[in-house]
């Protein structure tokens, strides 16, 4: 019978409907952003003091600035490399007494500073912010800072969990159903998160976030990828994912305008709530039909496609049937990505490429230490980073296919990092370039894996193959602050040597799968299992006596 891509050729591969439904999608891919990183600015920590009572009070009765202030009122800077007493301890003093003076309140009471006693904040803190985020408000810090911790690590077990389990649900029931759930649920979670009244709460809806969010972002990939014809697959796969760059650039915007992160949270969760239109807008995934056995609504959705796409579909390829190696509907299962020796090779090797691209482009920017004084610009110029390489990446795949420059970015960040390890201090020209071009080849190496893991697939377990390997990818994210926060206090440079590692195994392990360049997607488990064979020329075969019947037509 015809495939999908038989017929694309027809009715058209990138045509209005397909246009109009990547902007649609490639909206939703924007709109995760905040989900992703939103944490950087919804719950940033700025500086901060422990709140005594009484010395508000006398600092506007001596008229102290706030330099002044806290060289009279707070406990100076600890020992090398411990954190600043005066951000968790205060001293053991009753402020409202009037026997303090203005020139140097603690003379009277110590001879020494070092002598007074100290104690926990017990009335609060001061945040030295214009704004507010999660920590201000909850004061998430010192000894509640690794409730913060605990903030980020849900949304990470929940893109873990909610990728293995809506990405089953999509290939059993469909991709639309499983997209606009996922998109209900992600708007429900993110309003409610912004009027959260306690940290419980707020804990709560992050996680159920995290379960449905990089889920829908993941099925809104595999339906674009699954709309458009085989020349147009990997240009629209790298665009959805700068898309979510486009969002990056967007997101530190609206946080500069919006310094206050219940604002910030509301503004960044409306959009969900209008993408519940696209329940008008974006058909069921054909592909995903056929291969449910589910033709005639396939078919449907093929005429509604050469509709708007203005082309005539050929009376040769208005009748599909079922594949002679499908004849019952087939049922995703978590053993078919390991039951075959080929998809079983694919499934471990993109599992690891996952993890490596999400330890290494999350590490690179946290041992970097992105944050400086004006980390709106920090953020802004880090994602920038990632337009030339997703360019670089369009450029050369169709060219090179896509085994080459994934190994090849893979390989230029792992070297990268090792460089970085004996670039000295006073060459810091030098490691920033260095720093860039790692930072571009993981970004590389992220997009590439996105792109072949559908492609690599049949179509029953797409969904399926893509969110539980990229699953790994959350097991990166959990793993990665202890990897460089852990190892950096035995050697500074040890993470770099740990991602050198990680990344050069990666490049190596691409070489060993097969090249997906100008091949259709597989339909089937043999056709999956024989990718690195020589196709049969089964499509060549049918597009032929589909042009003789067609002939005396015309």
């Amino acid at each position: 019978m015809p495939t999908v891509d038989d017929i694309l050729e027809h009715i058209g591969e990138f045509n209005f409907f397909q246009k109009q439904t990547f902007f649609l999608l490639a909206l939703l891919s924007a709109a995760f952003t905040p989900i992703y990183v939103g944490i950087v600015f919804l719950a940033f920590t700025p500086d901060h003091r422990c709140l005594s009572p009484g010395v508000a009070e006398l600092s506007r009765r001596c008229g102290w600035s706030l330099a002044e202030e806290l060289n009279y009122t707070a406990p100076g800077p600890g020992a090398a490399g411990e954190a600043s007493p005066h951000r968790c301890r205060r001293y053991e003093v009753d402020w409202n007494q009037s026997a303090l003076s203005c020139a140097d309140p603690l003379a009277g009471l110590a001879a020494n500073r070092s002598h007074l006693p100290l104690g926990p904040c017990r009335h609060g803190w001061v945040y030295e912010t214009p704004g507010s985020s999660i920590v201000t408000e909850f004061n998430l810090v010192c000894a509640s800072s690794w409730m913060l911790d605990l903030f980020q690590s849900a949304v990470n077990v929940g893109f873990f969990i909610g990728s293995v389990g809506i990405g089953y649900i999509a290939d059993r029931f469909g991709r639309k159903l499983c997209l606009l759930v996922t998109i209900l649920i992600n708007a429900a979670s993110g309003l409610l998160l912004a009027v959260s009244p306690n940290y419980t709460w707020v804990l709560i809806f992050r996680l159920i976030q995290g379960l449905v969010s990089k889920a829908g972002w993941l099925i809104g990939y595999i339906l674009i990828t699954e709309f458009v014809g085989l020349s147009y697959r990997r240009t629209v796969g790298i665009v959805y994912q700068m898309a979510f760059t486009v969002g990056l650039l967007a997101l530190v915007g609206v946080a500069y305008v919006l310094p206050h992160w219940r604002w910030l949270q509301l503004t960044v969760s409306l959009p969900n709530v209008f993408f519940l239109l696209y329940y008008w807008c974006i058909p069921e995934s054909p592909r995903w039909l056929i291969s449910q056995n589910k033709n005639a609504k396939a078919m449907r959705i093929i005429k509604h496609i050469a509709r708007k796409n203005g082309k005539p579909l050929p009376t040769s390829l208005q009748s599909l049937r079922p594949d002679e190696e499908a004849d019952e509907k087939l049922n995703p299962s978590f053993l078919d990505l390991v039951r075959t020796p080929q998809i079983r090779k694919h499934t471990l090797i993109l599992m690891y490429n996952w993890f490596t691209s999400s330890v290494l482009y999350q590490g690179l920017i946290m041992h970097m230490g992105l944050a400086g004084s004006n980390f709106y610009l920090d953020f802004f110029y880090s994602a920038l980073v990632e337009f030339p390489a997703a360019l670089l990446l369009i450029v050369t795949i169709d060219r090179l296919g896509r085994r080459y420059p994934w190994a090849a970015s893979n390989m230029v960040a792992g070297v990268a990092c090792l460089a970085s390890v004996f670039i000295p201090d006073d060459l810091q020209w030098l490691r920033v370039t260095v720093a860039c071009l790692g930072r571009m080849g993981i970004t590389m190496a992220y997009e590439m894996v996105c792109l072949v893991n559908a492609e690599l697939y049949p179509t029953f377990i797409r969904n399926l193959g893509v969110l539980v390997c990229s699953s790994m990818c959350d097991i990166g994210g959990i793993i990665t602050p202890f990897l460089v926060y852990r190892l950096t206090n035995v050697w500074h440079e040890l993470p770099l040597l740990v991602f050198a590692v990680i990344g050069l195994v990666a490049g190596v392990l691409v070489l060993l799968l097969p090249e997906t360049k100008g091949k259709a997607l597989p339909e089937t488990i043999d056709e999956a299992e024989n990718m690195q064979r020589p196709r049969k020329n089964k499509e060549k075969m049918i597009y032929l006596q589909v042009k003789k019947v067609d002939n005396p037509l015309n």
